[in-house]
């Protein structure tokens, strides 16, 4: 069994956070949960980690997308373990802008299914709803 962490490359390096001129990447590894070793390096999946965060795990599925989330930004799932990244369709239920997105990923144990949950909400505060399943690959809106 093993821990996935995500941390500065140089972890142990005390370097000053309010100097401009240090720039460290972030970088995940695997650590054992026995000797709290590393035990080996992952490159992120998209090959690079700027710009892009983390939006929730589960059971070791991770959820990344844009920094800065749109209706349109791209959703992965990865799993660190074997290496392999899903990036959600695009959906087709949205076609306005909005001015506000937040993005939340999850298990839903009634279902066995994981979840990413996106809301929206227009410049008039009217508000969207959509719940992508990674069973069926799809969006779904929901209804208020």
């Amino acid at each position: 069994v093993y821990l996935l962490c995500l941390h500065y490359s140089n972890f142990e390096l005390q370097a000053d956070p309010d100097d401009p001129y240090v720039k460290q990447e972030f970088q995940w590894s695997l650590f054992s949960n026995q000797t709290f070793e590393e035990c080996s390096k992952l490159s992120h999946p998209l090959g690079i980690t700027e710009h892009y965060v983390m939006y929730g795990s589960s059971n070791g599925l991770i959820c990344i997308s844009d920094e800065i989330l749109n209706f349109d930004s791209p959703i992965h799932i990865w799993n660190p373990s074997v290496r392999k990244l899903r990036t959600t369709p695009i959906s087709t239920n949205i076609n306005i802008k909005f001015s506000h997105v937040a993005l939340q990923f999850g298990f839903h144990p009634r279902v066995n299914d994981y979840k990413a949950v996106r809301m929206m909400r227009t410049n008039k505060n009217a508000l969207a709803v959509e719940v992508y399943s990674l069973r069926a690959d799809s969006w779904k809106m929901i209804e208020a």
